[in-house]
Order: C-alpha cells, then sequence, then structure tokens
C-alpha cells in the first residue's frame, strides 16, 4: 500500500469513527428523552427514531465498504480473475 491510498484510508476511517460517534450521542439523547418523558420507546418518524434508523442503515454500508470490502479484498479479487484467465502454453 502506497502512502497516497494509506492517507486515504486513514482519512475515510476518521470520518467513520466520527460520524459512528455522533450516532451514538443523537442515539442516546433521544431514547434518554423518550425514556424521561413516556417511560416507554416510541419508534415514530417524528421521534426521531426512523431517521436513527436511516442512519444505522448508512453506518453499516460504510462499515462493509471499509472492514470487508477494502482494497486488500479488491487486490486478491483481481489475483484470482488473472489466475483464471492464464492458459497453459502447450509446446
Amino acid at each position: 500500500m502506497d502512502y497516497n491510498s494509506a492517507y486515504e484510508r486513514v482519512s475515510q476511517l476518521k470520518k467513520f469513527y466520527k460520524n459512528l460517534f455522533w450516532f451514538g450521542i443523537v442515539t442516546g439523547f433521544i431514547f434518554l428523552d423518550d425514556i424521561f418523558e413516556e417511560g416507554t420507546i416510541n419508534f415514530s418518524l417524528f421521534d426521531g427514531s426512523v431517521i436513527l434508523l436511516i442512519w444505522g442503515i448508512v453506518l453499516m454500508v460504510k462499515a462493509v465498504k471499509l472492514f470487508l470490502l477494502d482494497t486488500e479484498w479488491e487486490n486478491d479479487i483481481i489475483e484470482k480473475e488473472m489466475k483464471k484467465s492464464k492458459k497453459n502454453i502447450n509446446f
């Protein structure tokens, strides 16, 4: 991995962790507010639960792209495909 791709990966990880941190804070405020006001957690669009669900799905997609489908995985797949396409030379 060269410097530019490593820098880009660190930048993406930093953004992901920052977004995850804010997600946790906002989730805590919304759920604690629901519990203190009503005694239960209310899942409705105006309370923010649906927004948190969508935000959580986006975070999961970003996590999969960052940790499972990274450049190492891509390079491994490229190498496997290149090995498949090699043809034996018959003399």
